[in-house]
Protein backbone atom coordinates (compact mmCIF):
# COMPACT_ATOMS: atom_id res chain seq x y z
CA UNK A 1 0.00 0.00 0.00
CA UNK A 2 1.11 3.14 -1.11
CA UNK A 3 1.59 5.83 1.50
CA UNK A 4 0.02 9.45 0.58
CA UNK A 5 3.18 12.11 0.69
CA UNK A 6 0.61 14.60 2.39
CA UNK A 7 -2.40 13.88 4.93
CA UNK A 8 -5.98 14.34 3.15
CA UNK A 9 -8.61 14.68 6.24
CA UNK A 10 -11.15 14.99 4.36
CA UNK A 11 -10.98 11.07 3.36
CA UNK A 12 -10.55 10.08 6.52
CA UNK A 13 -12.82 12.29 8.21
CA UNK A 14 -15.75 11.62 5.45
CA UNK A 15 -15.52 7.65 6.19
CA UNK A 16 -15.56 7.77 9.79
CA UNK A 17 -18.17 9.69 10.23
CA UNK A 18 -20.27 8.18 8.23
CA UNK A 19 -19.32 4.98 10.22
CA UNK A 20 -20.05 6.27 13.08
CA UNK A 21 -23.75 7.85 11.94
CA UNK A 22 -24.30 4.54 10.19
CA UNK A 23 -23.74 2.95 13.72
CA UNK A 24 -25.90 4.72 15.90
CA UNK A 25 -23.28 5.22 18.45
CA UNK A 26 -24.34 8.44 18.89
CA UNK A 27 -28.06 7.78 20.30
CA UNK A 28 -28.83 7.35 24.00
CA UNK A 29 -29.93 3.74 22.86
CA UNK A 30 -26.26 2.71 22.56
CA UNK A 31 -26.13 2.66 26.31
CA UNK A 32 -27.52 -0.59 27.81
CA UNK A 33 -27.39 0.10 31.61
CA UNK A 34 -30.84 0.38 32.47
CA UNK A 35 -29.31 2.59 36.35
CA UNK A 36 -26.97 4.74 34.10
CA UNK A 37 -27.75 8.65 34.15
CA UNK A 38 -28.81 10.80 31.50
CA UNK A 39 -26.80 13.85 30.03
CA UNK A 40 -28.38 15.86 26.89
CA UNK A 41 -27.90 19.34 25.66
CA UNK A 42 -28.87 20.90 22.51
CA UNK A 43 -27.16 22.97 19.76
CA UNK A 44 -29.22 26.77 19.85
CA UNK A 45 -30.03 26.20 16.44
CA UNK A 46 -28.33 27.97 13.69
CA UNK A 47 -30.10 29.98 11.57
CA UNK A 48 -30.87 27.78 8.18
CA UNK A 49 -30.51 31.06 5.89
CA UNK A 50 -26.96 31.53 6.72
CA UNK A 51 -24.02 29.15 7.18
CA UNK A 52 -21.51 28.66 10.20
CA UNK A 53 -18.72 30.55 11.18
CA UNK A 54 -16.08 30.39 13.84
CA UNK A 55 -18.01 31.23 16.13
CA UNK A 56 -20.47 28.38 16.05
CA UNK A 57 -17.33 26.19 15.70
CA UNK A 58 -15.80 27.03 18.82
CA UNK A 59 -19.21 26.44 20.71
CA UNK A 60 -19.90 23.04 19.11
CA UNK A 61 -16.57 22.02 19.62
CA UNK A 62 -17.07 22.88 23.43
CA UNK A 63 -20.14 21.16 23.75
CA UNK A 64 -19.10 17.97 21.54
CA UNK A 65 -16.48 17.87 23.96
CA UNK A 66 -18.62 17.70 27.25
CA UNK A 67 -20.67 15.44 25.19
CA UNK A 68 -17.96 12.94 24.80
CA UNK A 69 -16.32 13.31 28.13
CA UNK A 70 -20.19 12.31 29.44
CA UNK A 71 -20.22 9.39 27.09
CA UNK A 72 -17.16 7.71 28.19
CA UNK A 73 -18.17 8.33 31.93
CA UNK A 74 -21.31 6.16 31.45
CA UNK A 75 -24.08 8.44 30.97
CA UNK A 76 -27.09 7.74 28.62
CA UNK A 77 -26.01 10.98 26.18
CA UNK A 78 -27.95 13.31 23.78
CA UNK A 79 -26.62 16.07 21.63
CA UNK A 80 -30.15 17.13 19.70
CA UNK A 81 -29.19 19.11 16.91
CA UNK A 82 -31.60 21.41 14.66
CA UNK A 83 -31.59 24.57 12.90
CA UNK A 84 -33.93 27.94 13.05
CA UNK A 85 -36.44 28.66 10.39
CA UNK A 86 -35.34 32.54 11.11
CA UNK A 87 -38.55 33.99 9.82
CA UNK A 88 -38.29 37.39 9.41
CA UNK A 89 -34.52 36.89 7.18
CA UNK A 90 -35.76 33.51 5.51
CA UNK A 91 -38.97 35.36 4.32
CA UNK A 92 -36.72 38.29 3.00
CA UNK A 93 -34.56 35.84 1.04
CA UNK A 94 -37.33 34.72 -0.51
CA UNK A 95 -38.88 37.62 -1.69
CA UNK A 96 -35.83 38.64 -3.15
CA UNK A 97 -35.52 35.11 -5.01
CA UNK A 98 -39.27 35.88 -6.22
CA UNK A 99 -38.64 39.46 -7.38
CA UNK A 100 -35.01 38.27 -9.26
CA UNK A 101 -36.48 35.00 -10.92
CA UNK A 102 -40.32 36.07 -11.57
CA UNK A 103 -40.18 39.73 -10.91
CA UNK A 104 -43.41 39.25 -8.38
CA UNK A 105 -43.75 39.92 -4.78
CA UNK A 106 -45.19 37.64 -2.15
CA UNK A 107 -48.47 40.02 -2.44
CA UNK A 108 -48.86 38.74 -6.34
CA UNK A 109 -48.57 34.98 -5.78
CA UNK A 110 -50.90 34.52 -2.45
CA UNK A 111 -49.99 33.23 1.13
CA UNK A 112 -50.30 29.89 0.54
CA UNK A 113 -48.01 29.65 -2.56
CA UNK A 114 -45.49 31.77 -0.56
CA UNK A 115 -45.18 29.21 2.09
CA UNK A 116 -44.66 26.38 -0.12
CA UNK A 117 -41.46 28.62 -1.33
CA UNK A 118 -40.56 29.06 1.97
CA UNK A 119 -40.64 25.80 2.84
CA UNK A 120 -38.70 24.74 -0.84
CA UNK A 121 -36.16 27.47 0.32
CA UNK A 122 -35.79 25.37 3.77
CA UNK A 123 -35.03 22.48 2.16
CA UNK A 124 -32.87 23.30 -0.57
CA UNK A 125 -30.48 25.88 1.92
CA UNK A 126 -30.92 23.93 5.41
CA UNK A 127 -28.53 21.41 3.91
CA UNK A 128 -26.01 23.52 3.65
CA UNK A 129 -25.96 23.77 8.10
CA UNK A 130 -26.19 20.16 8.41
CA UNK A 131 -23.37 19.13 6.01
CA UNK A 132 -21.15 21.55 7.70
CA UNK A 133 -22.05 20.11 11.15
CA UNK A 134 -21.28 16.22 9.76
CA UNK A 135 -17.73 18.35 8.67
CA UNK A 136 -17.31 19.39 12.29
CA UNK A 137 -16.98 15.73 13.49
CA UNK A 138 -20.20 16.58 15.67
CA UNK A 139 -21.69 13.59 18.29
CA UNK A 140 -24.87 14.37 17.66
CA UNK A 141 -28.02 12.09 17.38
CA UNK A 142 -29.51 12.75 13.82
CA UNK A 143 -32.12 10.63 13.92
CA UNK A 144 -34.04 13.10 16.47
CA UNK A 145 -32.87 16.19 14.53
CA UNK A 146 -35.41 18.96 15.02
CA UNK A 147 -36.56 22.28 12.85
CA UNK A 148 -38.10 24.72 14.55
CA UNK A 149 -41.25 25.29 12.63
CA UNK A 150 -42.06 20.89 13.27
CA UNK A 151 -45.24 20.84 14.54
CA UNK A 152 -44.23 19.29 17.74
CA UNK A 153 -42.18 22.08 18.55
CA UNK A 154 -44.97 24.63 17.31
CA UNK A 155 -47.01 22.87 19.54
CA UNK A 156 -45.13 22.87 22.50
CA UNK A 157 -44.19 26.76 22.32
CA UNK A 158 -47.97 27.73 21.79
CA UNK A 159 -48.46 25.32 25.20
CA UNK A 160 -45.44 27.15 27.14
CA UNK A 161 -46.94 30.64 25.44
CA UNK A 162 -50.51 30.33 26.97
CA UNK A 163 -48.99 29.05 30.45
CA UNK A 164 -46.72 31.56 30.90
CA UNK A 165 -50.27 34.42 30.10
CA UNK A 166 -52.16 32.16 32.56
CA UNK A 167 -49.37 32.34 35.08
CA UNK A 168 -49.58 36.36 34.34
CA UNK A 169 -45.71 36.05 33.33
CA UNK A 170 -46.71 37.25 29.88
CA UNK A 171 -49.20 40.36 29.44
CA UNK A 172 -50.06 43.22 27.32
CA UNK A 173 -48.68 46.55 28.05
CA UNK A 174 -47.70 49.98 26.59
CA UNK A 175 -44.48 49.65 24.75
CA UNK A 176 -42.33 51.63 22.10
CA UNK A 177 -41.93 49.36 19.99
CA UNK A 178 -39.90 48.48 16.12
CA UNK A 179 -42.85 48.56 13.71
CA UNK A 180 -42.15 48.07 10.30
CA UNK A 181 -44.98 49.56 8.27
CA UNK A 182 -43.77 47.00 4.90
CA UNK A 183 -43.87 43.47 6.96
CA UNK A 184 -46.71 44.99 9.32
CA UNK A 185 -45.14 43.46 11.96
CA UNK A 186 -43.03 44.17 15.31
CA UNK A 187 -39.01 44.01 14.55
CA UNK A 188 -36.24 43.13 17.19
CA UNK A 189 -33.69 45.52 18.03
CA UNK A 190 -31.31 43.39 16.63
CA UNK A 191 -33.18 43.77 13.26
CA UNK A 192 -33.03 46.88 13.30
CA UNK A 193 -30.43 49.22 11.83
CA UNK A 194 -30.37 52.72 13.44
CA UNK A 195 -29.84 55.58 10.84
CA UNK A 196 -28.96 59.16 12.34
CA UNK A 197 -30.55 61.70 9.83
CA UNK A 198 -29.48 65.69 9.46
CA UNK A 199 -32.21 66.70 6.88
CA UNK A 200 -35.39 65.97 8.67
CA UNK A 201 -37.43 68.65 9.39
CA UNK A 202 -39.22 69.30 12.56
CA UNK A 203 -43.18 70.32 11.55
CA UNK A 204 -44.96 72.09 14.60
CA UNK A 205 -48.56 71.46 15.05
CA UNK A 206 -50.87 73.52 17.91
CA UNK A 207 -53.66 72.26 19.45
CA UNK A 208 -56.27 74.76 21.40
CA UNK A 209 -56.81 74.35 24.83
CA UNK A 210 -60.50 73.99 25.98
CA UNK A 211 -61.90 76.87 27.87
CA UNK A 212 -58.74 78.68 27.27
CA UNK A 213 -57.11 81.27 24.84
CA UNK A 214 -53.63 79.36 25.12
CA UNK A 215 -52.67 76.44 22.32
CA UNK A 216 -50.28 73.50 23.36
CA UNK A 217 -47.26 73.00 20.60
CA UNK A 218 -46.58 69.87 19.46
CA UNK A 219 -43.66 68.91 17.36
CA UNK A 220 -43.07 66.00 15.36
CA UNK A 221 -41.21 64.77 12.29
CA UNK A 222 -43.71 62.71 11.15
CA UNK A 223 -46.56 64.85 10.93
CA UNK A 224 -48.60 61.90 9.43
CA UNK A 225 -48.97 60.53 12.66
CA UNK A 226 -50.95 63.36 14.32
CA UNK A 227 -53.76 63.65 11.84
Amino acid sequence: MEIAKSYNPKEAEETHYQTWEASGCFTPEINKDPDAETFSIVIPPPNVTGSLHMGHALQHTLMDVLTRWKRMLGYKTLFLVGVDHAGISTQLMVTRQLKKDEHKTPQDIGREAFTERVWAWKEKYGNTITNQIRREGLSVDWSRERFTMDESLSKAVREVFVRLYEEGWIYRGKRIVNWCPKDKTVLSDLEVKEETRKDGKLFYLQYPIKDSDKKLTVATTRPETML
